[in-house]
């Protein structure tokens, strides 16, 4: 589900029914008294056959101090930002109002599509109200009732080209991942271009400096920093050309526990992140020096790692770090005890306030990156495999050995290998960890994710039974010729 619609109005004008509609589900409370809903609601959205993120937002009200009408207001003008379509709806009986009119022209500079709809339009009442809705300017309007489930096949219609844009546009985004491997191009690599930069995801807890590093390599404040965690509320992205390296920077926001996260725009956010994660080739997991290696960078590493991303990890702020050989031996010996899932990823210290360790940064992003698209021949992978045998044979469960007889690489991106094997379901997990770190240091494979897959041949010969089908066929032609 590519496509996020945030559905947005003055309060009361049906909102919150349109959404449980979509859904298909009664989530959002409803009521005839106005500003029910205060925060934002997120749901799986169908309509026919299209599948999108559907947002409910916070009745639009014109007030921009603190009040809490005031922080509803920002937190709808953030989903604004964040969505990909806008469905704007007006309440055909009441007519547009002033506020209507305010709301029109944000929308208009925010929002790249709106839909206008205009809501409760079943009846006559609401014909003059349809007519009053063309004057803001936001194309004709569709009649809709939230309630009853009039309009929505027109609504359809204007989303279904929307929706394929957005699934084109997300296609070209989405990296090319589990590259089928052909023999004989072990040595080709995804070349990067300006038409196909390299893509990079920036993630970490927040206020670990992942703005302020981007904005360095940029060389230019292009996104917005400070002391306080949580600045970045959705992923920005944004292409450079990084020491003669076409990139797509992904900025995301802070990740925090799962049990913290309980604003709905934060949750929105950190979806947004994972969402980067799935477009990028390479991760970039930035740590506080200060306070590295958290339960939650870990959870951030793993999931780039069960992604099959490329991962580089970055500890920040060292500029201010006192013990620094000490406190990098430290780091080291953590990271190889707590993701040794990812080990030998590298690991690179950096100051995103001088701009010190960039130049190392970008050299690990480009070595990370190579390994992600490592190729071996199949020669050289059962040459490897027997010396892997005869140095540790598989074991034998239930008196049945294992037999390991062929080897090859699938795909890269990330290097996925297959074993044919009997007894595949026997196979010990520690007996493909073995496997699978002998891959790592014996081709200099560090750090990238490796997937092996274990096939079963069972004890069949492809070529038993031919010896004896041959020989029939060769007496029954001599039969002949006598």
């Amino acid at each position: 589900m590519s496509l996020t619609l945030a559905i947005v109005g003055r309060p009361n004008v049906g909102k919150s029914t349109l959404f449980n509609r979509l859904v298909g589900k009664r989530l959002a409370l409803v009521d005839d008294q106005p500003g029910v809903t205060r925060d934002l609601r997120e749901g799986e959205a169908r309509l026919g056959d299209l599948r999108f993120t559907v947002i409910d937002t916070a009745g639009l009200e014109d007030a921009t101090d603190n009040s809490l009408q005031g922080r509803m207001r920002r937190l709808t003008e953030r989903a604004v930002d964040m969505a990909d379509i806008c469905l704007f709806l007006i309440d055909a009986r009441a007519g547009v109002t002033p506020t209507d009119e305010l709301f029109a022209d944000i929308l208009r500079k925010r929002s790249e599509h709106v839909i206008l709809a205009a809501n409760k339009a079943e009846g006559a009442a609401a014909d003059a109200g349809v007519i009053e809705a063309y004057a803001l300017g936001l194309g004709e309007p569709i009649r809709l009732s939230g309630e009853h489930g009039e309009g929505l096949n027109d609504l359809y219609t204007q989303l279904m080209p929307l929706a394929d844009a957005a699934e084109e546009a997300a296609e070209q985004d989405t990296p090319e991942t589990d590259v089928a491997v052909e023999e004989g191009d072990e040595d080709a690599v995804s070349a990067i271009t300006a038409a196909k930069p390299l893509q990079v995801a920036v993630v970490g807890r927040p206020n670990a400096g992942k703005s302020t590093l981007i904005n360095k390599i940029l060389g230019e404040d292009r996104l917005l920093t400070g002391p306080e965690a949580g600045i970045t509320r959705d992923a920005i992205s944004l292409r450079t050309d990084w020491g003669g390296t076409p990139m797509r920077i992904f900025d995301t926001a802070g990740m925090r526990k799962k049990a913290k996260v309980q604003e709905k725009l934060e949750k929105l956010s950190v979806s947004d992140g994972l969402r980067a994660v799935k477009f990028a080739e390479v991760v970039v997991v930035i740590l506080d020096a200060a306070i590295p290696f958290e339960q939650q960078d870990l959870r951030i590493a793993d999931l780039a790692e069960r992604e099959g991303r490329a991962v580089v990890v970055a500890v920040n702020k060292w500029d201010v770090e006192e013990n620094k050989q000490e406190k990098l031996r430290d780091l080291r010996e953590s990271f190889e005890r707590l993701l040794p899932q990812l080990r030998g990823a590298p690991l690179v210290t950096v100051s995103a306030k001088t701009g010190r360790g960039l130049d190392r940064l970008h050299a690990a992003i480009l070595r990370a990156h190579e390994i992600w698209n490592r190729r071996i021949t199949t020669a050289h992978l059962n040459r490897w495999l027997t010396g892997m045998l005869e140095q540790h044979p598989p074991p034998a469960p239930q008196g049945k050995r294992i037999k390991l007889r062929y080897m090859t690489q699938a795909k890269t991106r990330p290097p996925g290998f297959v074993v044919m094997c009997s007894h595949p379901d026997k196979m010990p997990a520690s007996y493909s960890r073995y496997l699978v770190n002998g891959l790592r240091e014996d081709f200099d494979m560090p750090g990238t994710p490796i997937r092996l897959t274990l096939r079963g041949q069972g004890d069949k010969n492809p070529y038993k039974g031919r010896r004896k089908k041959n020989a029939g066929a060769l007496a029954k032609h001599l039969k002949g010729k006598a």
